[in-house]
């Protein structure tokens, strides 16, 4: 990741005098693409009275340091595990330069932008401004146009390229929505409408099958999974949570994805009774809503809910609805356009004193339609909530090693870069180090399931924690193996599994069947959460950041997955094995295991 700091650097003496001729001074392009990723396609101008609101991010020079915090309190075997960062303390460690502030605000202020019209983040690393289109062009000496999306129909402005007078390029780590056309969808496989799920398939069957960890499990658990199913399968069948030691859970929900609290009833009533009639904290983060209509229940927000809560209950729960605007309607010209969700839902979070000990997130897209700019914020976002003891998880992706196809013939992975060249396709934010990613499992006896995303990111080098375990994989590899498609240096994931296919939810009143890896995240964060509420409930801190755990001793308390490939790209994919590997990770949770080793840490 790209780290700049901005001590002594030579702009300091500029400032001595009196205002910086912003308007008159050169521009130099600040970020470029070669043009808009694969599936869009340029139209016409923007409208220039088209709003846009731009966030700006500014350098954090201390971030190194709160990355050593993070390492620390993060790692099991330090003096300081659990000693995590506060609200305030993180904020002083991602606050920018106060030259940067003055001179940034001097530019704003250029263009009549001045201090009550500006949004300032917690740590004021963020400034939000809402500008017409016309005037952005000019402060970013660009033109936007309207792009729309070949498959979907998405319309979206947007620009390839902007700049900023040189002054101000050391002070300014990027400006979004201008160069980012990831559409940031949600992870889910399949929604099964033709196979649905009656209330006596949930039942007790007549039969048991041996689970991961050697206990009984219900044989309709080979072909539906609930509540019961994922308790009985990993191991936590009599662990009951509390619901007054502060534990909490958060799920994430964006692009409109809405739970229904009639469905998530009718779940309660089907596979958690004693649930019934408990509700949830919802929290609506730029604008987002949570609709109650049926038509507008969301299938990732109600599995998520139905899963996570159903899992976990007594412990307290939070809903995050995250508003992104709609997308450009180029034929009604209303004055709004999308923005990514990622850093307004950051931006909420890290403002909050106290958090939820475990989120879970089940949305991204293909690493290389971020800019290399915005995933390195976004992800250090991340690191900052580790940092604060939380325990941040993400769906590693539905597609595999890139799109899912094994056919080289009707493959769709190639670069942006204008080459066109077929490589694989990391997912983003899973990519991101200072996350732990979840991919899918399927069966009982456990295996990889195809479409489990996995790989190496090309943004984000391997990071120290798992240096041991990939090299172990890459180690076992034929010489050669996808040789030119995959950063065999890149952060690998996913860092575990869970199971992901025919998880039955209730949607719009009927019990429907759904897979995805967007299963498997709030399954695993499920289980993390009732590891949070033992610590707490044994008055130790929350596991907060878990890889370097995971891939120290946490590894131990896992069910090892050794069957399976995730194919993609005109390829098979990489292979399950013993060990970490790139579709399964380091396996799924045997509970009690994991109970007993997070008890025995500091």
């Amino acid at each position: 990741m790209r780290l700049i700091s901005l001590l002594g650097l030579p702009f300091v003496a500029a400032l001595a005098s009196a205002a910086v001729p912003f308007k008159g001074c050169q521009h130099k392009v600040k970020e470029s693409i070669h043009g808009p990723p694969r599936g869009w396609s340029k139209h016409t101008p923007a409208p220039k009275h088209h709003m846009l609101e731009l966030k700006i991010a500014l350098p954090q020079p201390k971030f190194p340091e709160l990355e050593q915090h993070l390492w620390e309190v993060s790692d099991p075997s330090h003096p300081r595990y659990g000693a995590h960062l506060s609200k305030e303390e993180a904020d002083a460690l991602t606050a920018p330069h106060p030259e940067t502030l003055d001179i940034v605000n001097e530019w704003l202020a250029s263009y009549g932008l001045e201090e009550e019209s500006l949004i300032r983040s917690s740590a004021n690393d963020w400034v939000t401004i809402r500008v017409p289109v016309g005037l952005a062009e000019e402060m970013l000496d660009t033109t936007y146009h309207v792009y729309k999306h070949v498959k979907s129909g998405e319309s979206i402005v947007r620009t390839t390229s902007y700049s900023l007078p040189e002054i101000l390029h050391e002070h300014v780590d990027l400006i979004q929505p201008t160069t980012m056309f990831a559409r940031f969808k949600a992870f889910k496989s399949t929604l099964h409408w033709g196979n649905q799920v009656q209330p006596s398939v949930l039942g007790t069957s007549s039969g048991t099958i041996t689970g991961p960890a050697g206990n009984q499990v219900n044989a309709s658990c080979n072909s539906t999974i609930t509540v019961s199913c994922l308790r009985q399968l990993y191991n936590a069948v009599s662990y009951n949570t509390s619901a007054t030691n502060g534990n909490q859970l958060g799920l994430t929900a964006y692009l409109e994805q809405y739970a229904n609290n009639m469905d998530l009833q009718q779940f309660f009533e089907l596979e958690n009774p004693s649930a019934y009639g408990s509700n949830y904290t919802f929290v609506s983060v730029n604008g987002g809503l949570n609709n109650q209509t049926y038509a507008a229940a969301g299938v990732e927000a109600n599995l998520d809910t139905q899963f996570g809560f159903g899992l976990t209950w007594p412990t307290p729960r939070t809903f995050y609805s995250t508003g992104g605007e709609p997308p450009f309607d180029p034929d009604m010209l209303t004055p709004t356009d999308t923005n990514e969700p990622y850093s307004y839902w950051l931006e909420y979070v890290l403002s909050q004193p106290a958090l939820p000990q475990t989120i879970s997130t089940s949305y991204g897209d293909d690493e290389q339609t971020v800019p290399f700019t915005y995933a390195s914020r976004v992800c250090a976002g991340m690191a900052v909530l580790g940092a604060r003891g939380v325990s941040i998880l993400f769906s590693s992706g539905d597609y595999g090693v890139g799109d899912g196809d094994p056919n080289p013939a009707t493959q769709e992975c190639y670069s942006n870069d204008g080459l066109n060249v077929t490589k694989f396709l990391p997912a983003f934010p899973a990519s991101c180090p200072y996350v732990t990613a979840v991919g899918a499992t399927v069966n009982i006896p456990e295996t990889a399931v195809f479409f489990s995303g996995g790989g190496f990111s090309d943004y984000f080098v391997r990071p120290a924690y798992q240096e041991v375990a990939v090299s172990e994989y890459l180690a076992k590899l034929a010489p050669g193996t996808y040789e030119g498609l995959y950063n065999s240096y890149g952060r690998a994931y996913p860092d575990v599994s869970a199971q992901g296919v025919n998880f039955s939810i209730v949607y719009q009143g009927q019990s429907v069947l759904v897979d995805g890896t967007s299963c498997s995240s709030p399954t695993f964060a499920s289980f993390v959460s009732m590891l949070n509420d033992a610590r707490i409930s044994a008055f130790k801190a929350p596991l907060g950041f878990l890889n370097p755990f995971l891939y120290s001793t946490g590894y131990t308390a896992l069910n090892d997955i050794t069957m399976g490939n995730n194919p993609g790209c005109g390829t098979e994919g990489f292979n399950a094995t013993a060990g970490w590997d790139p579709i399964s990770g380091f396996g799924t949770p045997n509970f009690e295991k994991l109970e007993a080793l997070v008890l025995s840490m500091p």
